[in-house]
């Protein structure tokens, strides 16, 4: 079933983005999902107090089908709200083309466009530097003898780095740029990574929780956005977004699973330290290799003119 879930919601993806980036200007997407995260995240700390009681007050059996037909009751809402909203018309009939010649025109659209290239190696070096976070939990429990319950301790932290992340950054990624929005997750990253190896109390540890969160603020908001903006023409939106997305999966996939290997042969710290180096690779690659999309246009907008 998970990969039921998975399978469909990548290839659903790029027609998803592709009708936010017809429906929604370009300024007003970061606050668009700034807002619908924020959302999101406050629903859920309802969600998770309700799904508290129903396990506490049932047998698991019933518990957890009330718990999914809650789920397919939210699933039926989002259906109807998504019925109702007006796709913009696309400016042209996008012309049928076979798989196989779609596939091999991907290493040229990438050799032609060396922005988007440098673009996809630093989203794969910050999923390294996102890597440490994952054993943040286990580490702080560890190290310090923590009770369970910390973990929710944890995890509040993480949520509300989440959120104020959300909402500062989605009003900067209209106004600044996807670009700055990312550099800042991904110094967020590094310097989570740090605290991680320095911290010398779960107090000071917990501002790992916040940065990560951070991280995971600058990716919802940005991460799939700023494809939108390589792309030069409208119609191009759902291969960038395809080859963007998948261009990262090798390193994501690998990345946390190669973590936790080192973590058992080596502990915790080699693991924080791997991940800062790959953060900063990453941040210098994209601060130093990388034009934002969106200027980078008007710029070539100007120059025409």
């Amino acid at each position: 079933m998970l990969l039921v879930v998975t399978g469909f919601g990548g290839l659903l993806m790029p027609a998803w983005m592709d009708l936010i980036g017809r429906a929604i200007p370009v300024t007003m997407r970061g606050r668009f999902f700034a807002v619908s995260s924020v959302a999101a995240s406050v629903i859920g700390l309802g969600a998770s107090a309700i799904t508290a009681d129903l396990l506490a007050a049932y047998r698991p059996a019933v518990a957890y089908a009330l718990c999914f037909l809650c789920g397919l009751v939210c699933l039926i809402v989002s259906f109807v709200a998504l019925a109702v909203v007006r796709e913009p018309a696309a400016a042209s009939a996008r012309a049928r083309e076979p798989l196989g010649a779609y596939l091999r025109r991907m290493p040229a659209l990438l050799y032609q466009d060396r922005n988007l290239a440098w673009y996809l190696a630093s989203r794969s070096l910050s999923a390294v530097g996102a890597a440490g976070a994952a054993f943040y939990t286990v580490y702080a429990l560890h190290a310090w003898r923590l009770p369970a319950a910390a973990a929710g301790m944890f995890t509040a932290l993480l949520l509300s780095g989440t959120i104020a992340g959300t909402i500062v950054l989605g009003w900067l990624a209209d106004h600044a740029g996807h670009r700055v929005v990312l550099l800042a997750g991904i110094a967020a990253s590094v310097a989570g990574n740090a605290v991680a190896l320095a911290a010398a109390s779960p107090g000071t540890f917990g501002v790992a929780f916040v940065l990560a969160g951070v991280q995971t603020a600058s990716v919802m908001i940005s991460g799939l956005s700023v494809l939108l903006e390589f792309a030069p023409v409208t119609e191009a939106q759902p291969t960038y977004l395809g080859l963007g997305h998948t261009s990262l999966a090798p390193a994501a996939f690998v990345s946390p699973l190669a973590a936790g290997l080192l973590a058992d042969a080596a502990g915790f710290s080699s693991v924080f330290l791997l991940a800062a180096l790959g953060g900063a690779a990453a941040l210098l690659l994209l601060a130093l290799c990388v034009r934002d999309p969106r200027h980078a246009r008007a710029l070539a907008a100007e120059g025409r003119a």
